[in-house]
C-alpha cells in the first residue's frame, strides 16, 4: 500500500525509474492535469526533455457518474472508452444539444487559458519518446483523448508514467501504450488526492504560466 509525501517525491521515484532507461533518448513529458505537472517536473529534470501539459476538458452524462468523453486543446472530441456503443448512442441522442454545449463551453475555456496557439504542438513531440503523465489515473476519459490527440503524430514510443491508477485503467493502458510505469494499482481507487499528505497544487493559471515559461525557455 503505497502513500506519497507528495506528486514531488512520487515523481522522483519514477524518474528514479526512468532515469536508466531514457536519460539519453529524446523524450518529452507531457502532464495531464495540474498535478501531474509537479510529477512530470521530477521526470523531466532527471532526463533533460521538455515538459508540457496537455489541458484536456472532460465532459460528463448529466446527473451519471460517468464521462461522456473529453475534449482536448485542439477542439477534437473524444468519447470515453468506457460507454458501450449502444451507450454512446442512446446518451448522443437523449443529450444531443447539452454535449454541443459543453463541448463548445470546454474549448473556450480552453482557449481562455492557454490561448488559441495551445501549450502543446504535434512538432514538439513528433519522432519523440512521449510519456504522459499523471498524477493518479482513475478514468480512460483523459487517456482516450490523449491517444486521440497523439495519434496524427508520428512518434517513437509511448510510455505512461503515474504513482498511482485503478486496476481497470490499468487493463487500458495495456492497450494503448508501449510501456507503463505506474507505482500502485488499486482495486478500490479512492480519488487522487487522498494517496498523498500534501495536497498543495498550483491554479491552473499558475500551472500554465510555469509550462509557458518552461517551453519559452527550452525553445
Amino acid at each position: 500500500m503505497l502513500y506519497f509525501e507528495s506528486r514531488a517525491q512520487a515523481g522522483q521515484i519514477l524518474a528514479a525509474e526512468l532515469v536508466g532507461r531514457y536519460r539519453y533518448e529524446n523524450c518529452a513529458v507531457v502532464a495531464l492535469n495540474d498535478g501531474a505537472v509537479l510529477v512530470g517536473e521530477q521526470i523531466a529534470a532527471a532526463l533533460h526533455c521538455i515538459l508540457t501539459l496537455l489541458l484536456v476538458e472532460d465532459i460528463p452524462v448529466p446527473g451519471e457518474q460517468e464521462s461522456f468523453g473529453g475534449i482536448s486543446q485542439d477542439g477534437d472530441f473524444t468519447y470515453s472508452s468506457d460507454l458501450s456503443e449502444g451507450e454512446r448512442d442512446e446518451y448522443t441522442e437523449e443529450f444531443h444539444g447539452y454535449l454541443e454545449e459543453k463541448k463548445l463551453e470546454a474549448f473556450q475555456r480552453i482557449n481562455r487559458l492557454v490561448g488559441d496557439g495551445g501549450l502543446i504542438s504535434h512538432e514538439m513531440l513528433r519522432d519523440r519518446v512521449v510519456i504522459l503523465v499523471s498524477d493518479g489515473i482513475d478514468s480512460t476519459t483523459v487517456m482516450d483523448v490523449a491517444n486521440e490527440f497523439l495519434k496524427p503524430i508520428r512518434i517513437q514510443k509511448l510510455v505512461v508514467a503515474a504513482p498511482v491508477a485503478s486496476v481497470s485503467v490499468v487493463d487500458t493502458l495495456h492497450i494503448v501504450a508501449d510501456e507503463l510505469h505506474i507505482l500502485d494499482v488499486k482495486e478500490n481507487y479512492m480519488g487522487v488526492n487522498h494517496y498523498y499528505d500534501h495536497n498543495d497544487v498550483p491554479s491552473h493559471e499558475e500551472t500554465i504560466a510555469k509550462i509557458n515559461q518552461i517551453i519559452l525557455n527550452w525553445r
